[in-house]
């Protein structure tokens, strides 16, 4: 995690696995869906679809200090296939800046999944407060991510 001016951090995760890309690029662009696997994911609406170009309305849940906060972002993304690229930004939102990207790579033993974000929380939100929640979710999510990508290879 890498602090920011003004309440923005940077986080990363990478994950290597036998998973094949084309495997995780299904799961990651089944919009519709997402909140079935991804923890504290309430809701996950593809709202419209332009060529590479997606908009996806999202809602997000979880306890914070004995309080249910949610969040609610609506996403455009970039799918680049040919790079294994998906990139995202908030376009309207609980949050002042949210934008990342998921990244794909071949390996010779299967694939390597990059996930890249960037948030600054809204005003009044304590960013230090949500700090470990935004690195604990990042990694559950890329692990959330990788699990139902192994259902789905394995045929369940």
């Amino acid at each position: 995690m890498e602090r920011l001016p003004q309440g923005v951090r940077r986080l990363a995760v990478q994950l290597r696995t036998a998973i094949p890309v084309s495997v995780l690029w299904e799961v990651l662009t089944d919009y519709d869906h997402l909140d079935r696997f991804i923890p504290n994911l309430s809701t996950s609406e593809l709202v419209l679809r332009d060529g590479q170009t997606v908009r996806v309305l999202q809602v997000g849940s979880q306890q914070l200090l004995g309080l249910r906060f949610s969040a609610q972002v609506l996403l455009e993304l970039q799918e680049v296939l040919p790079d294994g690229l998906l990139r995202f930004r908030m376009v309207k939102g609980d949050f002042r800046r949210f934008e990342g990207s998921w990244q794909m790579r071949d390996l010779p033993e299967g694939s390597s999944l990059l996930y890249e974000l960037t948030v600054q929380g809204c005003l009044g939100m304590p960013i230090g407060l949500i700090e470990e929640r935004l690195r604990d979710d990042l990694s559950s999510n890329l692990h959330a991510v990788e699990q139902e990508a192994r259902r789905r290879w394995s045929g369940d």
